[in-house]
């Protein structure tokens, strides 16, 4: 009974060990599993040493500035969290968040979803643990990921089985970051060296990524090498890729694997006691029988010589071993490289303070926002401000003009004939009469209708009037103003109104920005952020749906930012709009009330 109670209090510690931080220097860590199940890689046994390519981009991976900006803080550990992980880094491009990472899995168990790997980021005082020659095992012979800062192809294992020639051109943009070009002539040539030698006890592998954009009306060369023992080459014929080995003055050919042009295909030819097998996309498609022998010489991507034309297309990811891989190795390799590929699932990300998968999804997408979506975000929130303040601004003003506009004209109403000058005031000082309506409003005197728009006609009025008054003589009975003087008088009292009306509308024009601008400016930030994902994962080659929806999700933040903008300024404007029709009405309706009165009294 007592080991059982021990063993369940293992068990029930199993998950929580599984957690463990490696290392507290490093404050993230992003969970990927590798799905080797017929929905992922189809691996239907275990294969050990396989490099697979980790592809990060807008759609997987959000927190690009939290990296270093050489990687160097990079670090991959397998899922018990202890055991580390060789890799390196191909490309790591911050600015357009993407990047490419070779990562060597020691073991990939069969038919499961429980292959994970741990990369942990964060730490900016770490030195580079990358390591190219380290990622391959010892039967990898060459890798050649095309690197344009390089002039000849360099090789990525620890063999430096260096290219001697290379008269192509080195293209930014490929399958898989760099890649080839082969024009008509151009010529990859890798010198002998024992590393590449074919043994037929052990057999022999070479593989690479192609796509020609037409098939060949003559058959072209592809990929060749010769000894004084035979030869081995690949060829392209207006049917498809074809295999040739010579030996004894004997040719044995496969038949021709058809091949989409225009469309990236991986093309893996493997040497062993069996003879010839040719496989496509990762899928064995052709077979000889022929005994091997071995083969030396240097090895030859392109035109060979002037007798035979050689491969036009692109190519990428050329690789060698010295064993004959097998089947399910060929598969999980091709899967792990392939664009769009289901058998790298990327989980979230989680620092050392939440438990995995403790963010919500709304923080998540945030993560996922581009550099160029945060500037326009930025520029929104500030409109979003700007027209914040503007209606708090208007709607305490024009609250404050409406109960002062209230109060002056029940008092108006009370002024019996002969006392219409009785609630003029002489004019404040100019400073007292230029303050901001806003601190009138809020912190200014009201004892005299300060903000009460209908007194300031008024009050233009009722000067108007003296003015009028003050150039007639004798009795009362005899001041009376002419038709003339009242349109005068008419006249003034409008142009207040027109300067009433300009002041209870200014600042609007920012409310009419924020509606119209602010929905075009999440838009265009959409519009960049969708273009953004689209071209990073054609750059990295990852295609599926899991790849683009995290982009485009992050993308349209900054339409609901445009929105969350133009929403609340669109009612604030409506209603403030409203209140400034009533006011300016109000103050129509009195100017006609006051020269009326002024009329009769003065005719």
């Amino acid at each position: 009974m007592k080991y059982r109670c021990l063993t369940f209090a293992l068990l029930l510690l199993t998950p929580m060990l599984a957690q463990a931080w490696w290392n507290a220097d490093w404050p993230y860590r992003k969970a990927i599993s590798i799905d080797t199940t017929p929905s992922g890689a189809n691996v239907p046994v275990e294969v050990n040493t396989v490099p697979v390519l980790i592809r990060l981009h807008t759609g997987n991976f959000g927190y690009f500035l939290d990296v270093a900006e050489d990687a160097r803080d990079l670090r991959f550990f397998a899922g018990d969290d202890t055991t580390a992980l060789k890799f390196h880094v191909e490309k790591f491009d911050p600015i357009n968040e993407m990047a490419l990472i070779w990562v060597q899995v020691p073991k990939l168990l069969a038919n499961s979803k429980e292959n994970r790997l741990w990369m942990y980021y964060g730490n900016r005082a770490a030195t580079g643990a990358g390591d190219p020659a380290a990622t391959y095992g010892p039967q990898q012979t060459l890798v050649y990921h095309f690197n344009t800062q390089q002039t000849l192809p360099q090789d990525s294992t620890g063999y430096a089985n260096q290219a001697v020639t290379w008269s192509g051109e080195t293209i930014a943009d490929s399958l898989i970051g760099a890649g080839a070009r082969f024009q008509a002539g151009a010529q990859l040539r890798i010198a002998d060296k024992p590393a590449l030698r074919v043994d037929p006890s052990k057999g022999w592998t070479v593989g690479f990524w192609f796509n020609v954009e037409a098939l060949p009306q003559e058959p072209q060369s592809l990929f060749s090498r010769a000894g004084e023992a035979g030869s081995v080459g690949l060829e392209m014929t207006p049917e498809g890729v074809v295999a040739q080995l010579t030996t004894d003055g004997q040719t044995v050919s496969t038949s021709a694997v058809g091949v989409t042009p225009g469309s990236w295909h991986h093309l893996t030819l493997v040497l062993n006691a069996d003879g010839l097998q040719l496989f496509l996309d990762g899928a064995r498609a052709q077979t000889a029988q022929v005994a091997v022998p071995p083969i030396d010489g240097d090895i030859v991507i392109g035109q060979v010589d002037d007798a035979r034309a050689g491969f036009v297309g692109q190519l990428d990811e050329l690789e060698m071993a010295s064993v004959a891989r097998d089947a399910s190795w060929i598969a999980a390799s091709v899967s792990a490289q392939s664009p769009g590929t289901t058998m790298v699932v990327y989980g979230e990300d989680s620092d050392q303070g939440s438990s995995e998968g403790g963010e919500s999804y709304f923080l998540i997408t945030l993560h996922n926002v581009t550099v160029d979506g945060w500037v326009v975000i930025v520029v929104l929130a500030l409109m979003a401000a700007i027209s914040w303040v503007v209606m708090f601004n208007k709607g305490v003003v024009i609250n404050r003009v409406r109960r002062d506009n209230r109060a002056f004209d029940q008092t108006f109403a009370t002024l019996s004939a002969g006392h219409l000058q009785d609630l003029d005031k002489e004019d404040e000082d100019p400073a007292a009469r230029d303050e901001s309506p806003l601190m009138t409003a809020l912190a200014g005197k009201h004892d005299n209708f300060q903000s009460s728009t209908l007194y300031r006609i008024y009050h233009a009025g009722v000067q108007e009037v003296q003015h009028r008054l003050a150039k007639s003589v004798g009795a009362r009975a005899n001041l009376v103003l002419s038709p003339q003087a009242i349109g005068a008088i008419k006249a003034t009292m409008d142009s207040v109104m027109t300067r009433e009306s300009q002041r209870l509308n200014s600042q609007m024009v920012l409310l009419t920005i924020a509606i119209s601008g602010g929905p075009f400016l999440g838009l265009l930030g959409t519009v960049v952020g969708v273009m953004i994902t689209f071209a990073v994962i054609a750059a990295t080659g990852d295609v599926n749906v899991n790849a683009i929806a995290p982009g485009i999700a992050a993308a349209l933040v900054a339409t609901v930012a445009g929105l969350a903008v133009a929403i609340p300024a669109l009612f604030g404007y409506n209603y403030l709009g409203t209140r400034i029709k009533e006011i300016q009405s109000d103050m129509r309706v009195f100017a006609d009330e006051f020269l009326a009165k002024v009329a009769e009294e003065y005719s």
